[in-house]
């Protein structure tokens, strides 16, 4: 079970930041990233899609760290690989950060990352 306090500070927020294992250097590399949580779990969808460099780091290493609020969980990330799961997922964002806004942010979204909180 996720710390419950690391839940009450991610409703307070629009991103979180994430530290993922860069797949080259091994070393930390973090970033803030939009989300979606529903129940028990967390989605993330990298802005440039499967070139986003986060999402292959993940891909090649799915433990990440997830921090805000100055609240931290460590978490293990997998694809979500059905495509009517990635859309459901992809429209959520839409009505939660507006479809003008990730089209101006978003150049691709052909993949997203389940997280079990």
């Amino acid at each position: 079970m996720t710390d419950p306090e690391f839940l009450k500070k991610l409703a307070l927020v629009k991103e979180v930041e994430i530290t993922v294992t860069g797949r080259k250097s091994r070393r930390s590399i973090s970033t803030p990233v939009w989300f979606l949580h529903e129940g028990q779990r967390l989605y993330l969808v990298p802005v440039n899609g499967t070139e986003s460099n986060w999402y292959k780091n993940v891909l090649a290493e799915p433990t990440m760290r997830l921090s805000t609020g100055g609240k931290e969980v460590t978490a293990i990330a997998n694809p979500v690989s059905d495509s009517h799961k990635l859309a459901e997922v992809v429209e959520k964002l839409r009505s939660k950060y507006g479809p003008g806004e990730v089209k101006k942010y978003y150049s691709k979204l052909d993949a997203a990352l389940e997280i079990p909180l």
